[in-house]
């Protein structure tokens, strides 16, 4: 169902964020990400001279290559468009994200590497739907491959069951009281009364 119809407007900013997840022949995953910053209205810049309506005031690309548990292997960023001549020079920071995995504590982790002076505002913001596109990538791939083990009447690599599954708790759909829970990971679920008790124990 969309969105409601709005009152009559007009559009005045467009950001556009395009995150994608790639296969590579060497088993590695090529996550890339890129945002567009545009307006519809020109207006002067000191440094370019003037921006026309739809010409890009931020274009940046972001390249993460991770492994199959996704830790990232390689980095790639470039700053096509930015407001100011020196954004560019900040790119070469984005190295320090090589060995860190997109697990629980990515994001801390990537403040603290490419936190304020240190980073890029907006490349910095566009880590965050990639490291959720790795996740979608990769975890889909797995799935898929398990299915098509499945069909050729191969015993699939299963995940080990007796390990908590990473995306338990993490939304409405995936707390351990919901009927998803209940399916996909039955030992993992509890009855609503069961964690409401247990948070009153907590907060009591």
């Amino acid at each position: 169902m969309p969105l409601s119809p709005p009152v009559e407007r007009e559009l005045v900013h467009d950001r556009t964020v395009v995150c994608r997840g790639w296969r590579r022949t060497d088993g590695h995953w090529d996550i890339e990400g890129h945002l567009v910053d545009t307006k519809t209205y020109g207006f002067p810049n000191e440094y370019k001279g003037f921006i026309q309506p739809g010409q890009a005031i931020h274009d940046m690309w972001l390249r993460l290559t991770i492994d199959r548990d996704l830790t990232v292997v390689g980095v790639e960023a470039v700053t096509d468009s930015g407001p100011f001549p020196i954004c560019p020079d900040i790119a070469p920071n984005f190295q320090r994200l090589v060995g860190l995995s997109i697990a629980g504590g990515w994001r801390r982790a990537v403040r603290e590497r490419l936190g304020g002076v240190e980073g890029c505002t907006h490349l910095v913001e566009l880590l965050g739907p990639m490291a959720t596109t790795a996740y979608q990538t990769i975890f889909g791939e797995r799935s898929r491959e398990r299915r098509e083990a499945e069909a050729r009447g191969e015993a699939p690599v299963r995940e080990d069951g007796e390990r908590k599954p990473p995306l338990l708790n993490s939304c409405h759909a995936f707390g351990e009281s919901s009927p998803v829970v209940a399916k996909l990971w039955p030992r993992w679920f509890r009855p609503a009364d069961d964690v409401e008790a247990a948070k009153a124990r907590t907060s009591g």
